[in-house]
């Protein structure tokens, strides 16, 4: 009896492990990107649609930058579709789409970004196919990237003699 109840254990233990290595092997990996371009990774339900980018220059307020947007794995044969979008402060020099993917090649698309001021931007990337959307997000950092600890704040020392770092709620 104890060996058929080990038995039962084995099996549900190898079968629960099956189910694990299945979801992950379900994960597409990002693919290697080429050309200085940076693969942005893809989540299983998503578009399918592998996204690499690259930014041609460095970003400065008030001047258009270049965005290099490549676009591989559109199997549906309708195609696929692209359409960009842009907060904190960038602005997207042309139309942001939609954009007809042609299915079974790869295709590049360059857009002009124009950052209004210095801070972090994002320039936002929709790629849709078979009625599912992935989304990738390009940062943008125009001028000095902020400190993680603002400069006047140092330790300071509570009654009790702990000594503790005090930051302001945003």
């Amino acid at each position: 009896m104890r060996a058929s109840r080990r038995l039962g254990v084995i099996a549900m233990s190898a079968l629960a492990m099956g189910v694990s290595l299945q979801a992950c092997a379900d994960a597409k990996p990002a693919r290697a990107s080429s050309a200085g371009m940076t693969a942005a990774p893809m989540k299983p339900g998503g578009s399918g649609i592998a996204v690499q980018y690259r930014i041609d220059g460095t970003p400065q307020a008030g001047s258009a930058v270049s965005v290099v947007l490549s676009f591989d794995g559109v199997s549906d044969p309708a195609g696929g579709t692209v359409k960009l979008t842009a907060d904190g402060g960038l602005a997207i020099a042309g139309s942001p789409g939609p954009h007809a993917l042609p299915a079974g090649k790869a295709s590049t698309l360059t857009v002009q970004v124009v950052p209004d001021a210095d801070g972090t931007g994002y320039l936002h990337v929709f790629t849709t196919q078979n009625g599912a959307t992935s989304a990738t997000s390009v940062a943008f950092q125009v001028g000095k990237a902020p400190s993680a600890m603002p400069a006047g704040s140092g330790l300071k020392q509570t009654p009790d003699g702990d000594k503790i770092i005090s930051m302001p709620v945003k």
